[in-house]
C-alpha cells in the first residue's frame, strides 16, 4: 500500500475515533502525536499527510459538510454511516484544497476505502458523489 493510502486510513481512523467518542478530531490527532514523539507500545504515528488531511477537514469541516449535504440526493449528512461520511469528508477536502492531488486520485482512492471498509453500496456512493463536486469545483471553490 502507497504511503499516501496508508495516511488516508490514518486519517480516516483517527476522523472515525473522534466522531465515536464525541470529540474534536484535532484532539484525537493530538492523542495520536504526542509531545517529543513518545507513543504507546506498539501505535504507529499518525504520519504528516494524515495529520495534514485531519487538520484540513477540521479547518473546513463546515464547508465540507455543506457540499457533501446539498449533493448526497436522498440522504442526510446523518443517516450516512460513519466510515462514508468520514470518508467523503477526505475526498471533499483532497479535491478542493490538497492542489498535490490530482482530482481522480482523490476519487480513486476514496472509493478505495469504501471498497475495504464500508458496504457493498458505498464505493458507487462515494465515487457518484466526489464525481458530483467535482463538477462543481469552480463553484465550490469560489465560495472556500
Amino acid at each position: 500500500m502507497a504511503a499516501r493510502s496508508k495516511a488516508r486510513k490514518r486519517a480516516l481512523d483517527i476522523l472515525f475515533e473522534a466522531e465515536l467518542r464525541g470529540l474534536g478530531c484535532l484532539e484525537v490527532l493530538a492523542e495520536r502525536q504526542p509531545p517529543g514523539g513518545d507513543r504507546p507500545s506498539g501505535e504507529q504515528p499518525s504520519g504528516e499527510y494524515a495529520a495534514e488531511l485531519v487538520r484540513g477537514v477540521a479547518a473546513h469541516g463546515e464547508r465540507i459538510d455543506s457540499l457533501i449535504s446539498e449533493n448526497a440526493v436522498g440522504w442526510t449528512l446523518e443517516r450516512m454511516p460513519i466510515v462514508d461520511r468520514n470518508i467523503l469528508r477526505i475526498g471533499v477536502y483532497e479535491l478542493l484544497w490538497a492542489d498535490d492531488v490530482p482530482d481522480p486520485v482523490a476519487i480513486s482512492e476514496a472509493v478505495a476505502l469504501a471498497q475495504d471498509l464500508s458496504t457493498d453500496s458505498s464505493p458507487a456512493f462515494v465515487n457518484g458523489l466526489l464525481a458530483k463536486i467535482k463538477a462543481l469545483k469552480p463553484i465550490a471553490s469560489h465560495d472556500l
